[in-house]
């Protein structure tokens, strides 16, 4: 099937693929199970959420409706994009017949955008809140916790959602991309391809180091703790421990699932000469790169709830008795020390 794009919407750009090849890189059965089992695993860990931010402490209960809210976004993601790629798959539709001035494919765009770019900006504001929550435990009012958490959700909502709309501001567009499934931002050179791309890897990247630096500083503060001068005269604070062992597991998937495209991105908008070719063409390597990076990107969202399902300290203490004991241990053995004569 040979696109062109002449009369028709600015999202087409010319490439070359036979029906056949699009059934065999196309398969509606992965693709539908890809999202069923992150559907799934979202809604498992959004009942755990709900169950464990009931009698949860403050800073608890903020950091749990953070991750509530990463948990309910990947899920979005998964149903909203995962619907648009899993009909295409099935049907196998001629995006130029079904979709000629573009709508469908820049409603696709700003999906990938927004679920993409929020998963990653909400792992560096959890990262903040534990670095403040750590390092600063006077410095944030108790009250309002939740609400003031759902109030940064749905900044962060705002924020993603103005960059996925740029393209239709004229900032950068949206494109069909191969195997002709699925819409993103265009790798070309114009002075709007480039801007986007690169603020898009910016964000994200920036995102990922930000989380990085606040969650070492934050394990680093928190092993002090238990290995200083004080660790015997204190009670371990296992509800800390917990939240950093979840925090930088999401840290560690996000970094892994997403830092090949992002870096991908920008090597490609800035390669010299360019990667794109004037008529709007890219090689097949590059197509097959970026599907390839997009698919690795998308592994986020089914990994996110798991690793709160199993990071928890019920499954932890499971899999670790011993240092569970140890951990109760000191405890018993904290209370019991004699304190000092008081002023």
């Amino acid at each position: 099937m040979s696109l062109n794009n002449s009369a028709l919407g600015s999202c087409f750009r010319p490439t070359n693929i036979t029906l056949a090849e699009r059934r065999l890189i196309a398969s509606p059965w992965f693709a539908a199970s890809f999202c069923l089992v992150g559907m799934a695993s979202n809604l498992l860990a959004l009942r755990v959420l709900a169950g464990a931010r009931q009698g949860s402490s403050s800073p608890r209960s903020s950091f749990l409706t953070l991750l509530c809210g990463l948990v309910l976004t990947d899920f979005l993601g998964l149903l909203v994009t995962g619907a648009i790629v899993v009909s295409q798959h099935v049907v196998l539709f001629d995006w130029q017949a079904v979709d000629p001035h573009c709508r469908l494919c820049r409603f696709m765009g700003v999906g990938m955008v927004f679920f993409g770019l929020c998963p990653l900006l909400l792992g560096a504001t959890m990262a903040s809140e534990r670095y403040l929550g750590i390092t600063r435990p006077f410095s944030r009012p108790a009250v309002g916790s939740p609400r003031r958490a759902w109030a940064t959700v749905g900044l962060v909502w705002a924020v993603a959602l103005a960059l996925g709309l740029l393209p239709l501001l004229g900032v950068g567009r949206y494109t069909v991309q191969f195997p002709g499934s699925w819409c993103f931002l265009t790798l070309g050179p114009e002075p709007g391809d480039v801007a986007f791309g690169l603020l898009f890897a910016f964000l994200g990247s920036l995102s990922v180091g930000l989380s990085f630096l606040l969650n070492t500083i934050s394990v680093a503060t928190l092993c002090h703790v238990y290995h200083g001068q004080e660790a015997a005269q204190q009670r371990p604070r296992d509800c800390e421990v917990e939240m950093m062992v979840q925090l930088t597991g999401i840290m560690v998937v996000a970094s892994i699932c997403w830092m090949p495209l992002l870096v991908f991105i920008a090597q490609t908008v800035l390669q010299t000469p360019p990667a794109m070719s004037p008529s709007g063409q890219l090689s097949r390597a590059t197509e097959k790169q970026l599907l390839i990076y997009l698919r690795v990107a998308t592994w986020n969202q089914i990994l996110d709830p798991w690793v709160y399902i199993l990071f928890r300290r019920s499954v932890l203490r499971r899999l670790h008795p011993r240092a569970s004991a140890r951990s109760r241990a000191l405890s018993l053995q904290g209370q019991a020390l004699p304190r000092g004569p008081g002023p």
